[in-house]
């Protein structure tokens, strides 16, 4: 046994002898990173030391942007950015946080499990309208130049938008919300703070716009929601759009963490499934009509 354990700490010290320099040499390749990296005295971070430079320096909300960006945003940036985080970070009982604490009561040793289940559940009904409603706007400020210059202009592009839309029966990403149908209170809110750190770009302009010309088209008066408000926010501040579902996502990792804390207190999991499990009511089987829709 002894000579065992020798031999594979020979092998160890061998493995670490061969290991190439930075650089890519030894003939291997390179991995070149602008983000964390360690050498046997520190650990950088964006090209800063992360111990003395970052760490009780830098905000989370300021941090997770310098990462996806590689450029330290302005502190206006980051109070709009913190802002999003904050207004997508819990909605009460979605599906996402009930998902989460039914994990939760099922395998209680698998934190990991519950978060990552109501995670899974951000898609195009919960948070994924975050990224929709920013690669909407995106798509149609891409085919106009030069951008309006004024209300009048931008009324006119939301009206040619959402008229389009209407006649292609696609919905508009970011109108409409099943509770707050007199107005997210989010929405409001994030406009003036986009305003106030001078971050009101044409991704904001143009969703303002669609929710004062809307209602000519649909017939009804809908509200800009706060997932879609969130998306025009993320794209103005030019952070990548295939990342702002991952931005809805970090955010609501906190309030999901806020959910099981207070599972752990008040739990209410038990009484979700229980509710549904004494509940049920036995119909005869309905198959599925051959080659025929689920719907």
């Amino acid at each position: 046994m002894a000579d065992q354990t020798g031999q594979a700490d020979q092998t160890a010290r061998g493995d670490q002898a061969s290991r190439p320099e930075p650089g890519g040499r030894a003939g291997r390749p390179d991995y070149p990173t602008a983000l964390g990296a360690s050498s046997l005295e520190t650990i950088t971070l964006l090209g800063h030391d992360l111990a003395e430079d970052v760490m009780g320096e830098v905000g989370f909300g300021e941090l997770a942007f310098w990462l996806a960006t590689q450029r330290r945003p302005t502190p206006g940036e980051t109070r709009v950015f913190e802002a999003v985080l904050a207004a997508l970070a819990d909605h009460g009982f979605t599906p996402t946080a009930i998902v989460t604490r039914l994990t939760y009561l099922s395998a209680p040793d698998s934190i990991q499990g519950a978060l990552a289940a109501g995670l899974l559940g951000g898609g195009s009904r919960f948070l994924g309208v975050t990224e929709d409603c920013g690669r909407f706007l995106h798509d149609v400020l891409a085919s106009c130049d030069p951008l309006p210059a004024d209300d009048d202009g931008w009324d006119a592009l939301a009206l040619r938008t959402v008229r389009a839309q209407r006649e292609a029966k696609r919905f508009v990403p970011g109108l409409g919300h099943h509770v707050h149908k007199q107005g997210d209170p989010r929405t409001a809110r994030l406009f003036r703070i986009a305003a106030e750190e001078g971050l009101y770009g044409p991704h904001l302009s143009l969703f303002a716009a669609i929710g004062r010309v809307h209602p000519e088209v649909l017939g009804k008066k809908l509200p800009l929601n706060g997932a879609g408000v969130c998306g025009a926010a993320l794209a103005d501040l030019g952070l990548p759009l295939e990342l702002l579902r991952g931005f809805a996502l970090l955010a609501r990792t906190a309030g999901l963490i806020g959910q099981l804390a207070e599972e752990l207190r008040r739990p209410v999991a038990n009484e979700i499934f229980l509710s549904v499990d004494l509940n049920n009511r036995s119909v005869a089987p309905e198959p599925y009509p051959p080659g025929g829709s689920h719907g």
